[in-house]
């Protein structure tokens, strides 16, 4: 369950779409995070919170079945991000800080260039989460980030390299 310091609403749906899906209910966490989104983007509303935008987008990437719509996703959590603000962040949870996010969101991003098979746009956003990780603590979800970050890089690395162990450019060109 997510930690809240403040009372809201919308964080407090997610979290409970959330908790569906790591409990393997994807179906209904989507649905969910879909009634939630259609809320704060529906016709009429004000520009959506950075943070409801930032946390729901990125947990609903996590829930989709199509790479690309998972990508779609993840990139708006991204951007999202870029206008959030450390104080409305941390009146969700005072710990918070918006360059915390960013390792994590690039990751994804990574990721989901990487199912897409767009190698390129995959290695430039791992760099990003690599570079990031900086601002991560040195717990269990650093730890955790920073691994995410290096078994990435390894099967992107591996994806490269021929059954000659050289890369397949340079293969190519030999």
């Amino acid at each position: 369950m997510v930690r809240m310091d403040t009372p809201d609403a919308v964080m407090a749906r997610i979290a409970q779409g959330q908790e569906l899906a790591v409990a393997g209910d994807r179906e209904c966490a989507r649905r969910i995070f879909e009634k939630v989104w259609d809320a704060l983007a529906g016709p009429g509303e004000d520009t959506p919170d950075p943070l409801h935008v930032v946390t729901l987008a990125h947990y609903m990437a996590d829930v989709q079945t199509d790479p690309a719509e998972e990508l779609r996703w993840d990139l708006r959590a991204l951007a999202a991000a870029d206008s959030l603000t450390d104080e409305r962040a941390q009146e969700h949870h005072s710990s918070l800080q918006v360059a915390g996010f960013y390792p994590s969101l690039h990751l994804n991003v990574a990721a989901s260039h990487h199912a897409l098979g767009q190698s390129s746009e995959a290695r430039h956003h791992l760099d990003r989460a690599a570079q990031s990780c900086e601002h991560l603590a040195e717990d269990g979800y650093g730890r955790m980030i920073r691994g995410a970050v290096e078994r990435l890089r390894a099967e992107l690395d591996a994806a490269t390299v021929g059954p000659w162990g050289q890369s397949e450019c340079r293969a190519q060109h030999r």
